[in-house]
């Protein structure tokens, strides 16, 4: 019971860190949130990127997924897409994990 208790200790815990998006980010916007990612990323982070359509903006859904895959491109380096976008709802959903240190 003991050993189980300090195994459970020594897992690392995965933390994930939303980053949101409208379908109309602008390029600065979209530099400081990127930034922002890559930081949470070398922490060891899982960025939960998302794109929030409001109102009538879910016209613009093929906006919002370039976007995405825009921001999963910039992060190819230090990050692997766990999930590819996929809209739920009025969001636009994608995950992406640390790449593993070698």
């Amino acid at each position: 019971k003991k050993k189980a208790k300090e195994l459970k200790a020594n897992q690392a815990k995965v933390t994930v860190k939303e980053i949101r998006f409208g379908p109309q980010t602008d390029d600065h916007d979209y530099n400081f949130k990127l930034k922002h990612a890559m930081n949470f990323l070398k922490e060891g982070s899982k960025v939960k990127a998302y794109v929030f359509f409001r109102g009538r903006s879910i016209v613009f859904k093929e906006q919002g997924e370039i976007l995405l895959l825009r921001f999963a491109t910039d992060l190819e380096e230090v990050a692997k897409v766990e999930m590819m976008p996929k809209l739920d709802g009025k969001k636009m959903n994608m995950m992406l994990a640390p790449k593993s240190k070698k």
